[in-house]
Parts: structure tokens; sequence; C-alpha cells
């Protein structure tokens, strides 16, 4: 998908230097990625200790 972009030309190319990317639209790929892999950790994180979980751990252990 084409589209136009106004982008800050420094903090580009300081991605494309801490990513290895050679091109700027697999940097903003990359980029996109990086920070929705962030979020989605930050949100598991939040979830720590809200979720109910009703597994026997003596049941699982056993059937390694």
């Amino acid at each position: 998908m084409r589209t136009t972009l106004d982008l800050d030309e420094i903090l580009l190319r300081d991605a494309m230097k801490w990513t290895g990317e050679t091109t700027k639209t697999a940097t903003i790929n990359e980029a996109l990625k990086q920070v929705i892999q962030s979020r989605k950790r930050i949100k598991l994180i939040e979830m720590a200790g809200k979720v109910k979980l009703d597994v026997d751990l003596n049941i699982t252990r056993k059937r390694q």
C-alpha cells in the first residue's frame, strides 16, 4: 500500500542504523512490528494476576 508520509529524516536514519534495514519501507515495517509487540507485551504484563486458571500442576507435570 502506498502512503505519503512526512517523516523526521534524522529519526529514520537512526532507526535504519539500529535495525540494520537498508530501505525506508523495511525500517518502518520493522518499527511498526516492534511497537505492536511491545504494546502486546505490556498488556500481558498488566493482566498478571487477573486471569483465573484452573490448572492442576501435579497432573500437568506427570504428563511430561
